[in-house]
């Protein structure tokens, strides 16, 4: 049996499509701090952040769903993901995301990155259950069943699959730290010796294409395809790393994009570089300390979107005038310009 079809599990339809919204919240939070006038390409430089949900645990994985228009996002340790819909507020959209019970004793952590494969159909990097899997239910009609797309590396678990990228030929670009294990780099169930950065090819292939990264975390290719961004979560060395990507899918010339040691830990400068969202003139919404950077193509900081606390990632809007936020215990969104081109 192919490896991407292992793993196959079939759980009662537990479709949450009946559960009630929440109401939409609005309110403004944080501010945006502007260091370059390129920045206002894409920043209103009177428009602050708006809180859209609250009380939730650890937010993450934010997901632009076009067809429907709505919003998905990961809640991690409550091992669920919600829907938010822009005008109507948020509901549960599925239960047991990413801890489902396919290894006994395993850490009972939720989905983390969400995103559509060329299908349209849902792909969750699911740290309880340490592996890449697609749910096998329409995205209008979620289901805790799955398909294992990925789960070991030379025969060995993966560590806690994160956050995930598609290239235009199909392959996936993914990142694997610890941080779904409950001891880290010296959790017992710990299989592999490093974090990597790996490549899953359209035939199943799983390629490693970094191991010497401590902590990868967000990931995101250029609107062309020729450079991979990986952002580095580690306290001593918190970076964002580039990677010239080649013709074949491998990457070469690993570089640092930008260095945020400085900011990084410091007091009021909650987290540390996580994901990110590609805009598509080129610029760079990475979530890191204090908020949200907007990077230029060239690896300029032009502005920081500040939320207040620590900031896990962040994704556009289909039509890029919104830029959804999830921090801490919060889901925000904030209103973008239109670039010029589009």
């Amino acid at each position: 049996m192919p490896s991407r079809w292992i793993g196959l599990l079939l759980f009662a339809a537990c479709s949450t499509s009946q559960a009630e919204y929440a109401p939409e919240m609005n309110t403004p939070t944080g501010s945006v701090k502007i260091y370059d006038e390129d920045a206002y390409l894409l920043l209103h430089y009177d428009m602050r952040p708006v809180i859209r949900s609250h009380n939730h645990e650890w937010t993450e994985g934010p997901l632009w769903v076009d067809e429907g228009g709505y919003l998905l996002f990961s809640d991690i340790p409550e091992n669920r993901i919600y829907k938010y819909k822009p005008g109507v507020g948020t509901k549960v959209y599925l239960e047991r995301s990413g801890a489902t019970g396919l290894v006994e004793g395993d850490y009972t952590q939720g989905s983390n990155g969400l995103l559509l494969d060329g299908e349209g159909r849902l792909v969750l990097m699911q740290q309880g259950d340490r592996r890449v899997a697609t749910m096998d239910a329409p995205v209008d009609e979620p289901a805790a069943s799955y398909i294992t797309l990925a789960d070991r590396y030379d025969s060995k678990r993966l560590n806690s699959p994160n956050d995930a990228v598609y290239d235009s030929n199909g392959s996936m670009y993914f990142t694997d730290p610890p941080y779904g294990l409950p001891g880290l780099v010296d959790d017992e169930r710990r299989e592999l010796s490093f974090q990597g950065v790996y490549r899953l090819d359209p035939d199943g292939e799983l390629v490693l294409i970094d191991d010497a990264v401590s902590y990868p975390n967000g990931i995101g290719l250029s609107p062309d395809g020729t450079t991979l961004y990986v952002a580095v979560s580690d306290v001593d060395d918190a970076v964002w790393l580039a990677y010239d990507v080649e013709p074949d899918g491998s990457v070469s010339n690993r570089r640092v994009f930008y260095d945020a040691n400085e900011l990084a830990g410091k007091a009021g400068e909650y987290g540390y570089p996580d994901g990110m969202a590609v805009h598509s003139s080129g610029f760079i919404f990475a979530t890191g300390p204090g908020g949200v950077w907007l990077f230029s193509p060239e690896g300029v900081p032009v502005a920081r979107i500040l939320t207040g606390r620590a900031t896990a990632n962040c994704t556009l809007s289909a039509d890029e005038g919104t830029l959804y936020i999830t921090a801490d215990d919060t889901l925000m969104s904030l209103l973008l310009n239109e670039a010029p081109g589009r």
